[in-house]
This record gives C-alpha cells, sequence and structure tokens, in this order.
C-alpha cells in the first residue's frame, strides 16, 4: 500500500530484513552500532553512528542542542590546552569537538566531506593568492611576516566577495 512504499518504511523494512537475516546466519548483534564498517572515513562514520544512534531515539530534537554541546566540547578543549596539553588528552577532547562537528552538519543536512572539501579549497585558493601577491613584490612567504600574510589574506577574501 501507499504508506509501505514511503521511503521511510521502506528504509524501516530494509533494516528489519538485513537483521533477520543476520539472525539467520547467527550473526545477531549485540549494538545497533556493530555493523558500521570501521574501514569509513572517520566523519562518514561518525555520521552513520548517530544515524543508527538517531533511529532510536538517542539524538537531539533541534539543532540548537547540538551547538551548545560544541560549545561545551570547545571549552573543555580549551581547559586542556590551558592546562598545558597532554597529547593523549588533547586527542581525546579534539576528537570529541570532530565529532559533534559532524552532529552538527547531520543536523543542518550538510554533507562534512564535502564542506570541507570546499573548505580546503577556498583555503589552497587563498594561500596561492597570498603567494601570488608576495612574489609580485619580489617576497616569499618565508620570508614575510604573519600580518603581513594575513593581511593579504583579507585582501583575497575581499576580492572573491566583488566577484
Amino acid at each position: 500500500d501507499e504508506e509501505q512504499r514511503s521511503a521511510g518504511a521502506v528504509k524501516g523494512r530494509w533494516e528489519e530484513i538485513k537483521a533477520e537475516e543476520k539472525a539467520e546466519k547467527g550473526k545477531t548483534p549485540t549494538s545497533i552500532l556493530d555493523d558500521v564498517p570501521l574501514a569509513l572515513p572517520a566523519l562518514a562514520r561518525a555520521i552513520k553512528l548517530q544515524n543508527r544512534a538517531a533511529r532510536v531515539g538517542f539524538d537531539w530534537p533541534d539543532t540548537t542542542q547540538v551547538i551548545d554541546k560544541l560549545n561545551e566540547e570547545m571549552l573543555e578543549l580549551s581547559a586542556e590546552v590551558a592546562k598545558g596539553g597532554d597529547p593523549d588528552r588533547l586527542e581525546d577532547e579534539m576528537g570529541d569537538l570532530l565529532f559533534v562537528y559532524a552532529n552538527l552538519a547531520r543536523h543542518m543536512k550538510v554533507d562534512p566531506e564535502a564542506a570541507l572539501r570546499r573548505a580546503n579549497a577556498k583555503f589552497r585558493r587563498r594561500f596561492g593568492r597570498i603567494e601570488e601577491k608576495l612574489a609580485a613584490a619580489g617576497k616569499r612567504p618565508e620570508d614575510s611576516s604573519l600580518e603581513e600574510m594575513d593581511a593579504l589574506w583579507n585582501e583575497a577574501k575581499a576580492e572573491e566577495r566583488e566577484s
């Protein structure tokens, strides 16, 4: 019927069929997260883990709560940096922050991999513009100050907005 053909019902039924097949093979997972592949890229795996947990109600109802969590995680990272930054603790806190960023992307229906690729391309383009402007002045980045390069970065950013 029409209700059974809806995207949500089809996906739900697909999950049921997969669970039945696994049970028949004696591979009953103990967690709904068990079969999320470890080989996935970390951001993709984070999204998949979060989607699975969300299916059983472990999810924030709106994006503002995810942003609140993001702020909380940022404060925890800042506190760890202020303590001198034990490498293991920094990695843990950074991982938590990135996990929440993935969750925020999921809530906003933004592909975090695509967003990061876009940001990488933008960084590459703007840094390339810094190199061009320095070269025109007979300089190289390693011979320039951070302040000078930052000013050129802001110029490159302004140029992009104007075009």
